[in-house]
């Protein structure tokens, strides 16, 4: 059967919009056998038929078939060339030709700037404006415009724009979108204003363009204003403003207009969703999140993976992890956004062994990670202090090429830095070719956090020479390595510069750092004053650390304040009972501890257990003071009563002020002897191979005399012995420890 042209031609339209290459093949066949000569008009059909479905050789083949190509078929495959990214080809072709249009010169244009390639596209424009006006299009410049955008060339942008005036086409809507868009990205709103206000006429899309823009530098009232004045608004522009708001950090301002939104009865796509819930996470609006899932369950979005990712983020950000563990569970598919979603929610929310399963779990389903997803799992190691599984991401970084991120090697600097691994640590922010502020702050936070007080200060002031603004996080790593080290007139400078220098609002956490400045320095009627002149009082921490300065300088009166003003904040925090019943047990007050007692059962206080945990072959083992769970505890206690009998003829004499108990001094000794950072170091001491370091963390601040019994155990033993407590690493070695004995 032989079919007319035009019937071939509307066949072959179909085939290219259903995409199928298999049918077109089988039309092309027909032609052949059908048509003895087939009209050119076919042909170039067919050429643009196989460009569209990315066949370029075939589409290449069928025109050399063309007995006598019009332009119409010279553009043909030139623009199939040119959306393939066959450069070359599309240049032999256009000096080809006999004949040029302004279809032509777009389509050399296009390729060239659609694969990146900005002289190309820059120097066939300025051959096409010598070839005379006659060619030129709004199309030619729309496309030069979004070519100076996105390769940020203003310069370029408004060369084109003064030919866009030249030539008369500054009032087509066509262009003058992407002229405002040019200026807007660029951060000339003002002269995108400009265009925008000289428009004859104007579109939505003109309208959204602008608001984008608006949005974008920060002009929110612009915006609102803008938003309040358009003739008509579509979907992209409530989106617009609901993304805008909360990029901006209005998310309350974001989530009303997504409710104003409903109200018009507009829809809605997965970016509306997307923000809209990212400003619920942003504020922990839970309920508002909740509202917005179920109406997400009456669309067509519920299996949506940017909107199941978005999901998992909201409930992750407003603590409500159950929720977003069912929501990832039901997705139907997932990608590396919806599982670091997971990953992190479980890492910001405390679990951070959960954030390492389920990195793994991901790898295992052969989803691939990103540089913020191994950023993360490392952050997560680093919050459970494990430099096994830390150093095996490490390696894992490297093989992928993930470690040029600087992302990834900012949390490894975290993690070898809170492991207690400073030399490590400093090894890999050296090697950085980039570093930014996280950086400097990661490496000043480590060295404070392991009492390099002089190191932390050296790097600080290095950070200031090379230009680098700290932010708030840095300065509690230079202020607590102050107060670790006694340095309390450099703190109090320290502390002046940051509001003063670097305008930082200081939080609880940095006047804490300051009132544990002056209390370990013994000037506890200092820290009195300064908490009295305290814009707001200190919070819990605040209190407990005052309190935690009396006990260490025996001082009843203030620690009693302290005592009470941290019970007004939290009436069952057991550190206030605690810390006082040591002020006055250190006093020989028995009775005051004895009612302090009697005041924490009556409330139902309890307090914490104290324990310590070390690793050893891809195990944890957790000791409590006295415990004899572990299958080794005969082994343990005997080491220790061997040690205990060397370090006594070293010197050591125990420290019972630590025991909180009216007994007998031998039922203190043995008390003390038992407490669970020593099994954990009698565990490292038996097991670890020697050599290595032996790595113990605790969940409390160590005591005096566990810190002063394992400095006598690294000298006896000649072992290198690392104590993260909730405050500090301490490295103990050759019977010293890296804090100098102030903590």
């Amino acid at each position: 059967m032989c079919w007319s042209s035009n019937y071939y031609s509307s066949v072959l339209k179909l085939c290219s919009e259903k995409k199928n290459q298999a049918l077109v093949k089988k039309l092309h066949c027909h032609i052949i056998r059908t048509l003895a000569n087939p009209e050119t008009f076919l042909f170039n059909n067919l050429v643009d038929t196989y460009g569209k479905l990315g066949n370029i050789n075939y589409a290449r083949r069928v025109f050399d078939q063309v007995c006598q190509p019009n332009l119409f078929s010279w553009n043909t495959i030139l623009s199939a060339y040119s959306k393939s990214g066959c450069l070359y080809e599309m240049k032999e072709i256009f000096y080809r030709m006999p004949c040029r249009d302004g279809v032509t010169w777009n389509a050399l244009i296009s390729g060239y700037a659609g694969f990146g390639s900005l002289a190309e596209s820059v120097k066939v424009f300025r051959l096409m404006l010598s070839d005379g006006p006659v060619n030129l299009n709004r199309i030619t410049f729309s496309t030069m415009l979004i070519l100076s955008s996105s390769k940020g060339c203003v310069d370029l942008g408004q060369q084109v724009h003064g030919q866009i005036v030249k030539f008369g086409f500054e009032l087509y809507l066509f262009v003058g979108s992407p002229l405002v868009d040019m200026y807007s990205k660029a951060g000339l709103i003002y002269d995108a204003k400009k265009v925008f206000d000289g428009m004859a006429e104007r579109n939505v899309v003109m309208y959204n363009t602008m608001l984008t823009g608006f949005l974008r530098c920060g002009l929110i009232e612009d915006s609102e204003c803008l938003f309040r004045r358009m003739p008509e608004k579509d979907s992209i522009s409530w989106t617009t403003m609901i993304t805008g708001l909360t990029q901006n950090g209005l998310e309350r301002e974001a989530i009303d207009k997504f409710r104003n939104m409903r109200l018009e009865g507009l829809g809605m796509d997965q970016f509306t969703f997307g923000s809209a819930l990212t400003a619920c996470g942003g504020i922990l609006a839970l309920e508002e999140g909740k509202q917005i899932h179920a109406y997400i369950f009456r669309t067509f979005y519920l299996d949506n993976i940017f909107v199941g990712s978005a999901l998992v983020d909201m409930y992750c950000k407003c603590k409500s992890i159950k929720s977003a563990e069912t929501v990832f569970k039901r997705m139907p598919r997932k990608n590396v956004v919806s599982w670091t979603a997971l990953l992190v929610g479980y890492g910001q929310n405390g679990y951070s062994e959960e954030a390492v399963r389920i990195f793994c779990e991901m790898q295992r389903e052969g989803v691939e990670p990103d540089d913020f997803t191994l950023g993360s799992v490392i952050s997560s190691c680093a919050n459970l202090a494990s430099l096994e599984e830390g150093a095996q991401f490490h390696s894992q970084a490297l093989v992928s090429g993930l470690i040029s991120f600087i992302t990834v090697s900012n949390a490894l600097v975290t993690l070898y830095g809170k492991c207690g691994s400073i030399e490590d640590s400093d090894r890999l922010f050296n090697e950085m070719s980039t570093r930014d502020e996280v950086s400097w702050t990661a490496l000043v936070s480590g060295y404070a956090q392991f009492g390099k007080a002089n190191e932390t200060i050296a790097l600080f002031e290095r950070m200031l020479r090379h230009g680098l603004k700290p932010d708030g996080v840095t300065f509690i790593g230079v202020l607590s390595a102050c107060s670790r080290a006694g340095l309390v007139e450099k703190g109090h400078q320290y502390f002046e510069s940051m509001v003063k220098k670097h305008g930082i609002k200081p939080i609880p956490d940095h006047y804490t750092c300051m009132i544990d400045l002056l209390g370990r320095a013994g000037r506890l009627e200092e820290a009195r004053s300064f908490i009295n002149k305290m814009p707001h009082k200190p919070d819990a921490i605040g209190w407990a650390t005052l309190l935690s300065s009396c006990r260490l300088h025996r001082n009843v009166e203030i620690g009693r304040w302290a005592a009470d003003s941290l019970l007004e904040i939290e009436p069952h925090n057991p550190a206030s009972y605690v810390l006082l019943s040591n002020i006055y047990a250190a006093k020989g007050k028995w009775d005051d501890v004895a009612k302090l007692r009697r005041g924490m059962r009556d409330k139902g206080v309890k307090k914490e257990p104290g324990c310590s945990w070390i690793k050893y072959k891809s195990k944890v083992h957790i000791f409590s003071a006295d415990d004899r769970s572990n299958p080794f505890s005969d082994q343990i206690y005997a080491e220790l009563e061997k040690l205990n009998c060397k370090m006594i003829e070293e010197g050591y004499v125990p420290d019972v002020s630590s025991v909180l108990h009216d007994v007998e001094e031998s039922e203190k000794m043995k008390m003390l002897n038992h407490h669970s950072e020593k099994l954990a170091i009698a565990f490292g001491l038996i097991f670890i191979p020697a050599g290595l370091p032996i790595r113990v963390v605790k969940n409390l601040r160590v005591c005096g005399d566990c810190h002063n019994a394992t400095k006598y155990i690294s000298k006896i033993t000649k072992r290198e012995i690392l104590v993260r407590d909730s405050v500090r690493f301490h490295l103990f070695k050759d019977g010293t420890c890296s804090c100098g004995d102030f903590w």
